[in-house]
């Protein structure tokens, strides 16, 4: 069942580079924002500290 179908390997394709993007939006964010990306930072911690999934 590794056989992956055309479509199945473009809707991963797209959704590496989608993932790829988002990562370069967010670290140009970052860099532009330094104050917002800690904050940011700090509520994705405490999110994770509260929150136990």
């Amino acid at each position: 069942m590794t056989e992956k179908t055309p479509e199945q390997l473009d809707r991963l394709r797209r959704r590496a580079a989608f993932l790829r993007e988002l990562d370069e939006m967010r670290a140009l964010r970052d860099r532009i924002a330094p104050r917002r990306a800690r904050v940011r930072q700090l509520r994705e911690a405490m999110r994770r500290a509260t929150y136990h999934h």
